[in-house]
């Protein structure tokens, strides 16, 4: 199965489903590297690269950080040894979002600082930069975090993602990830109504297909609007996400779950509230392999 196949599959597959395949291919391209002649062995190596990340991915929404942490170095390495020197700065963004769900904020900006030298292509920089404002945001240093959002947005802007050959680095669904990334920042900076009209603006670009990103991205949005008093609609937008969870588990969007059902747990008079709280905890719930 090609990469971008099996990019696409993650957006509507649970990823302890998922995981065994990718490590599978990982293994699969990567020993076909090994067997290559030297001439045309990079290439081999870089798409093995992408595999191995994409699997600390799917290993983070299975909710094991130390597995992610473990093939995004394993990406690294390869994208070492293929002559890449640009993939494996991509790997400290992406140990970087590690981090930033671990509520490690110092750690965050370190690595994302860490892939922004000059360089670097934009897209990575770019990448690097709103990973460091999420950083920034997390411990509402707002001045630092807008700042880290121009420049992503400044690099995000000078890059054609889509021109190249390669499999695209980072997101695929979301249209303007600088914009989505300010939505976010923004509730973390305790500006929820701005977070929500961000976040509406930005949700609404986003493909049916892609329920994964759906899911991140519309849980931040209804948090927003619940942070922001707007307790119905928080509830309208939660109800639709729920009922896409099942297919598309993720460890790291129940962590907004997790929030957004505390948020609400001071509107326990609202209808819209009680009636939402079953499917809320349905989806927090432990699950039983």
């Amino acid at each position: 199965m090609q990469f971008d196949q099996l990019r696409q599959l993650g957006q509507s597959t649970a990823p302890k489903l998922l995981l065994p395949l990718l490590e599978t291919q990982t293994r699969t391209v990567a020993g076909l590297a090994a067997d290559t002649p030297s001439a045309t062995r990079a290439p081999a190596l870089l798409l093995a690269s992408r595999f191995a990340e994409f699997t600390g991915w799917m290993a983070q929404e299975a909710g094991d950080s130390d597995a992610a942490l473990r093939w995004t170095g394993e990406a690294a390495e390869l994208a070492r040894v293929g002559g890449d020197p640009y993939l494996g700065s991509y790997a400290l963004v992406r140990r970087a979002l590690v981090t930033l769900y671990g509520g490690d904020a110092a750690s965050t900006v370190a690595l994302a600082r860490r892939a922004q030298s000059d360089e670097l292509p934009p897209r990575i920089r770019g990448l690097a930069a709103q990973r460091e404002a999420q950083g920034h945001a997390l411990v509402g240093d707002e001045r630092d975090c807008l700042r880290s959002l121009d420049r992503a947005r400044e690099l995000l802007d000078s890059d054609d993602a889509r021109s190249g050959t390669e499999p695209v680095i980072g997101t695929t669904h979301v249209s303007d990830p600088a914009a989505m990334t300010t939505g976010w920042c923004l509730h973390d900076l305790g500006r929820p109504k701005a977070a929500a009209e961000a976040l509406d603006q930005e949700c609404r670009r986003l493909p049916p297909h892609a329920l994964r990103t759906r899911a991140r991205y519309g849980f931040r949005r209804s948090l927003a609007h619940a942070a922001s008093g707007e307790v119905e609609h928080a509830c309208t937008i939660a109800g639709e996400l729920l009922a896409m969870m099942p297919a598309v588990p993720s460890a790291t969007v129940n962590s907004d779950v997790r929030r957004l059902a505390r948020e609400l747990s001071r509107f326990r008079s609202s209808r819209a509230v009680r009636d939402l709280q079953p499917a809320l905890a349905g989806v927090l719930a432990p699950a039983h392999d």
